[in-house]
């Protein structure tokens, strides 16, 4: 594929994600258990790109499990903090940031200090964690959507790891764009 091509590809990509329903959290109030928590992030347009983000950008660094690990520990608390009652203000404009962000360091190819990436996904776990918890409060959709975000999370780093660097990297600039329309739409 030429870079021509790859450009192409990449603009067609970030244009049909305007074509999405601005709803990233459809109807969650029918049902609460453990199937509606496992559909949620791969329903939920700005939680599928954050996971699959954050996993592609730790797989492109080679980074060791400690950063799908902290996301995991870190939404959990968001969404035990959610199904408290706390809130984090500006939450959606928050989610919709962390695919922007996330693609940006993918597109970027971002290399941190660990200690910095792992902070700064633990950051965007605790948001996407809290809309969970608010969103999905029982304890059976807690453990829907942990493991959909594990599957997630891997899968992104899978993709990270064997794809083609510039491939990856045009894929982070779709997903920088796709995080700047989620962004406009809150």
């Amino acid at each position: 594929m030429t870079i021509f091509s790859l450009k192409h590809t990449a603009v067609l990509a970030s244009l049909s994600l305007l074509a999405l329903p601005a709803m990233a959290h459809p109807g969650h109030g029918e049902a609460v258990g453990f199937l509606a928590g496992l559909a949620h992030p791969f329903t939920g347009l700005d939680h599928l790109l954050a996971m699959l983000g954050v996993g592609a950008w730790g797989g492109q660094q080679r980074l060791s499990l400690t950063q799908p690990a902290t996301f995991l520990g870190m939404m959990l608390l968001g969404a035990l903090a959610g199904m408290a009652g706390l809130g984090i203000p500006g939450l959606e404009m928050g989610i919709a940031a962390t695919v922007a962000l996330t693609g940006m360091a993918i597109a970027l190819a971002l290399a941190l200090p660990n200690w910095l990436g792992i902070g700064l996904v633990g950051l965007f776990a605790l948001a996407h964690g809290n809309a969970h918890g608010h969103e999905l409060p029982a304890a059976s959709a807690t453990f829907g959507f942990m493991l959909a975000s594990g599957i997630l999370l891997m899968s992104g780093r899978f993709i990270g790891q064997v794809m083609a660097e510039r491939v990856v990297r045009v894929a982070g600039a779709a997903m920088t764009a796709a995080g700047l329309v989620l962004m406009g739409m809150n």
